[in-house]
């Protein structure tokens, strides 16, 4: 697994071990450092965690396309589960633009009942009235202060260590199925920390008994799903 994904810590094998059927110990398989990031203050710490399960985050980051084109990703997570709610990629971000994402990504009666953000001018007058009208609450953090943002955050930085990083992106549309290739790994297989090691969409563990471990490649070979199949 290790040689196959040279892009995984010990945590993500791991949790595809213990998928497996197989018991093992992390320090076992232990072979990069672990990252340490600034923890946030413990009441932003206690908000983020007593509404998780009515709480989304939005957020902007910026990919550079083979043409010099600046393609602007939207992404929305749910926090309970860490599932990527919605996402699309535009060159020309606008208020407008961006409400209409809301729109697509909260169908019918799915809205939140909170929503963070940070304070970017493309979330116009038309933005939150949009937001306004789905009867949910924007929660803003500070100015210049993207760790309280953490989950979003967290999630852009693993789309670009995991995924933009290898790949040479062409244009809107080329982006847009490299990402959508990536989130069907990222909600389907990749297993998170946070979730006990478990995918977004959960999986079940596999025992010994089920047949021999095969490796199904995805997001063209940067990563792979591990599975027990019968021989």
């Amino acid at each position: 697994m290790s040689l196959a994904n040279p892009l995984w810590g010990a945590p993500r094998i791991h949790g595809e071990l213990l998928k497996l059927g197989i018991e093992i110990s992390q320090t076992t398989v232990a072979k990069y450092m672990s990252r340490h990031q600034r923890p946030p203050s413990q009441t932003w710490r206690a908000f983020l965690e007593n509404h998780f399960r009515d709480l989304v985050s939005i957020d902007f980051f910026t990919v550079p396309s083979a043409t010099f084109q600046i393609l602007f990703v939207f992404v929305v997570l749910g926090h309970d589960r860490r599932r990527v709610l919605h996402f699309n990629v535009t060159e020309h971000p606008t208020a407008e633009w961006t409400a209409r994402q809301i729109v697509e990504a909260f169908p019918w009666d799915t809205a939140p009942r909170y929503l963070l953000r940070d304070r970017d001018a493309v979330y116009g007058t038309h933005f939150r009235h949009r937001v306004a009208g789905f009867q949910v609450t924007e929660v803003l953090i500070a100015p210049r202060s993207p760790w309280q943002n953490p989950y979003v955050e967290r999630l852009i930085g693993s789309i670009r260590r995991e995924c933009l990083d290898h790949v040479i992106v062409l244009g809107e549309a080329h982006l847009r199925r490299v990402l959508r290739a990536y989130f069907t790994y990222y909600q389907d297989s990749r297993t998170h920390l946070s979730l006990d090691k478990d995918a977004p969409n959960p999986r079940d563990v596999q025992p010994p008994a089920m047949g021999e471990v095969i490796e199904l490649p995805e997001v063209g070979g940067l990563h792979h799903r591990y599975e027990r199949r019968a021989a």
